[in-house]
C-alpha cells in the first residue's frame, strides 16, 4: 500500500477517491462508483469526503515533507 495523498494527476473534483483508490489497489472509477452509491444511503458522505479533501495532502506537498 502506498502513501495517501492526493494525486497531482488523474483527479477529477478534489482527488480523494483517486487517492483511495491508490491507496486500497482499485481503480478510481471503481472507488468513484462505490461512493456515488453510498450517497444513496444515510450518512455523511460528503461531508467526510469534504473532511479528506482538506485534511489529506497534495502529493507534491507529501513528497516535499519527506
Amino acid at each position: 500500500m502506498t502513501a495517501l495523498a492526493r494525486p497531482t494527476h488523474g483527479r477529477v473534483i478534489g482527488g480523494v477517491c483517486a487517492a483511495l483508490a491508490r491507496r486500497f489497489g482499485t481503480s478510481p472509477t471503481t472507488m468513484r462508483v462505490i461512493f456515488l452509491v453510498s450517497c444513496l444511503l444515510p450518512g455523511p458522505q460528503f461531508l467526510l469526503y469534504i473532511a479528506l479533501w482538506l485534511l489529506l495532502p497534495s502529493e507534491d506537498k507529501a513528497r516535499t515533507a519527506w
